[in-house]
């Protein structure tokens, strides 16, 4: 089976049945493989024993039953951020009006509280106990010796993002250095939410609202791996918001384009331009949005509390000055990632066609928050704030959310001083650590542009606030400026910022000052609920992005005839008399190429050998397009079909028994499928579970010997 969980899906073959999936996580790499009935060659790295069928058979179609949905009461969205989270939703009957969840207790000065941090606190025996400022909040009131034993994670998603051989087993650490794992962290996150809108949307509802009746949204940054997305799904699974055996209740949103969903419907009274002097692309300097401008700053005013948004059912004023085949770039912000996609509008449904792959990096607020922590070491000592963090684990989070807060005050034209106060606690632990004060320490840094107050604060010049900003901000720049050199980016008209770090002024001047001539630079309201709300409306139509563009190559490995001149000598294999080159990728579609959504790929092939009993077919992925062998650097195995091929007794079987093995693109995730034409088998289901701490289909046998990363979604059934 694929290495990726399941989901009911259609197969898209000519049955039109529907079909359960499997999945499975990486295996290790220690282990062994199992023998079959035909082995692989021993030079191959993952070669399955097929060959194409000559002709080779290749259709692009789209999936007929793409369009085909369950019915759902409403549609919740998890915004399941770095540094926030929250969830919205709407009921399907009244699609044009968006409720943000109920606000939170607690929250920071200055800071709207219509998302929570992204806090999570277990207790000393590693029971879920709170998420978000009640976390927070909590562990902020234990007593520093208490503390060492609760485990308090917070910003944990980007764990998905740099760990490169994710796992079941991949671990998290706690703010006192215990470790956790993560799957259960996120599952927890995910119970949490689920519980709050249920009993949110039961209120409301005056009776008791069952999880079926909800269709789930959780985003993710369009730049994360397979692997990454296909976690979050079995956290997912194992917080109740869905199954394997009804997928479709569950749909992985990608945080661009949920953003790019909302912003295209988005009216004049709805956005701040943060100039009209954009003389490019058909505009004149006289073009302008500013009369919306006091609208939209009395309106975020007015409605600071409201938690009831009305979309409109038409594509929004702003829209009116596009034509058929304009472009806009969407610059998702966040706290961990920034996530760049390109897009294309459709008249006059609003329908789009991504343009360009889907671009970024880790270049969130983030990394402010690491050039403090640089600039804390350069005072302190490395030495001591990692010995502080373990010792004092609480006072360190306070520490940061102080800063956090005075990151927010950070301006272009602030003249006055930042003042983020200390702990006692680290004022005490350093004076016994070092044996002398704070502001000796500050003194003999020779870090000039902080100052020690009287009353306990670090006093930061704007200018040097401004300078921790500098690095991320500096990374953003450069990869909008490397975005804007490819020919589907020149004509853009709009560049929407959103997502929380787009609040920042030092960030919106600099997106201003380095593309402000090429387009116009457009901040939607509330943009920190922007991708929140997209998310909803992705919910409410999944078909709304008609193209997308593969992030990589797709490809299954297959033996061909060996041709002298053509192929390596060292590909060459023997088997009965005839010359195989192993280890061939044989390629279904190319990273960055265009494809519709649900469309199929479809490609038959033959088992090399007549007598197998089991046929492998393992699937590929690089991000490179020119790949002609499956072992060629940055090929990495990314999923597996396996296909029982007995139990032919009485049926007649061709000399070449055809295998069909289709893959559906164009989605946030792949599905693939493999059918056996001479017996209508293909790959049987049982319901999946954990065996020794990885996620396995149980029932099939595990191909031992590879470490692949999980990537691709399986789709399995009978073809009736």
């Amino acid at each position: 089976m694929m290495e990726n969980v399941g989901v009911y899906r259609f197969c898209g073959c000519a049955a039109k049945s529907k079909a359960k999936c499997d999945s499975r996580w990486e295996i290790p790499a220690s282990e062994t493989a199992p023998t079959s009935a035909y082995s692989s060659p021993a030079r191959s790295l993952g070669d399955t024993g097929i060959t194409p069928l000559s002709p080779s058979h290749i259709v692009n179609d789209a999936d007929p039953n793409v369009s085909e949905q369950q019915t759902f009461l409403v549609v919740v969205a998890v915004d399941f951020g770095t540094t926030s989270s929250g969830y919205a939703y709407s009921f399907t009957k009244e699609p044009e009006c968006i409720h943000v969840m109920r606000r939170w207790e607690g929250g920071d000065p200055g800071v709207s509280n219509q998302k929570t941090p992204t806090t999570i606190l277990l207790t000393p025996e590693r029971k879920f106990h709170s998420f978000g400022y009640a976390a927070r909040d909590f562990y902020h009131d234990l007593d520093p010796n208490e503390a060492k034993q609760w485990l308090y994670l917070e910003k944990f998603k980007m764990k998905l993002h740099t760990t490169g051989d994710l796992t079941m087993d991949t671990d998290l650490t706690a703010a006192n250095g215990k470790k956790v794992k993560a799957l259960e962290i996120f599952a927890y996150a995910l119970q949490y939410f689920k519980e709050q809108a249920l009993k949110e949307l039961s209120d409301q509802a005056g009776s008791e609202f069952e999880n079926s009746d909800v269709r789930w949204v959780i985003t993710v940054p369009a730049i994360w791996k397979q692997p990454a997305k296909q976690f979050m799904r079995q956290a997912a699974y194992q917080a109740g918001l869905a199954s394997p055996d009804n997928s479709e209740q569950l749909i992985i949103a990608l945080e661009p384009e949920a953003a790019s969903i909302y912003c295209r419907k988005l009216r004049l009274h709805q956005m701040i331009e943060l100039s009209s002097k954009a003389a490019v692309n058909g505009y004149s300097s006289s073009d302008t949005v500013g009369a919306g401008f006091a609208q939209a700053k009395e309106h975020i005013r007015r409605n600071r509390q409201s938690r009831t948004f009305l979309v409109e059912n038409v594509i929004g004023e702003i829209w009116s000055e596009l034509e058929e085949g304009d472009k806009y770039v969407v610059v998702d912000s966040g706290g961990g990632t920034v996530d760049l996609t390109v897009h294309q509008i459709r008249l006059p449904e609003g329908h789009l066609k991504e343009l360009y792959k889907a671009t970024g990096g880790p270049y969130g607020s983030l990394g402010v928050d690491y050039e403090f922590e640089k600039l804390l070491c350069k005072i302190f000592g490395e030495d001591f704030i990692e010995q502080f963090k373990i010792k004092r684990p609480a006072a360190w989070v306070d520490l940061m959310i102080a800063f956090e807060s005075r990151k927010r005050a950070a301006a272009p034209d602030r003249t006055n001083p930042l003042n983020i106060t200390l702990p006692f606690s680290f004022i005490d632990y350093y004076k016994k650590f070092r044996g002398h004060s704070v502001e000796h320490a500050l003194r003999k840094s020779n870090v000039d542009f902080v100052k020690w107050s009287s009353q306990g604060m670090l006093r930061m010049s704007p200018d040097a606030m401004n300078a921790l900003f500098k690095p991320t901000i500096d990374s953003i720049i450069e990869h909008l400026r490397d975005l804007f050199q490819k020919p589907e980016v020149s004509t853009v008209k709009f560049l929407f910022l959103v997502g929380g770090f787009a609040e920042a002024p030092l960030l919106q001047q600099a997106v201003q000052a380095a593309f402000g001539d090429k387009c116009r630079i457009i901040i939607p309201q509330d943009v920190g609920l922007t991708i929140l709300k997209g998310a909803v409306l992705f919910g409410l139509d999944p078909a709304v992005i008609k193209v997308r563009r593969s992030p990589l190559t797709y490809g299954v490995g297959v033996l061909n005839r060996y041709v002298e001149g053509k192929h390596p000598p060292e590909k060459l294999l023997v088997k009965d008399g005839t010359r195989w080159c192993t280890d061939v990728f044989d390629k279904f579609i190319s990273a960055d190429q265009s494809v519709a959504l649900g469309e199929l790929v479809k490609r038959s092939y033959t088992p090399a050998k007549p007598s197998q009993l089991v046929i492998v077919i393992n699937i590929y992925s690089s991000e490179h397009d020119d790949v002609s062998f499956i072992t060629d650097p940055g090929v990495k195995k990314c999923g597996t079909l396996r296909l029982d091929l007995t139990g032919t007794s009485g049926t007649a079987v061709p000399p070449r028994r055809e295998i069909q093995t289709l893959m559906q693109f164009g989605d946030t995730e792949i599905k693939a499928t493999a059918i056996d034409i001479a017996t209508s088998k293909s790959v049987k289901h049982r319901p999946p579970g954990f065996q020794q701490g990885r996620w396995e289909p149980p029932g099939l046998e595990i191909i031992r010997g590879f470490r692949g990363h999980t990537g691709v979604r399986t789709t399995v059934g009978n073809r009736d």
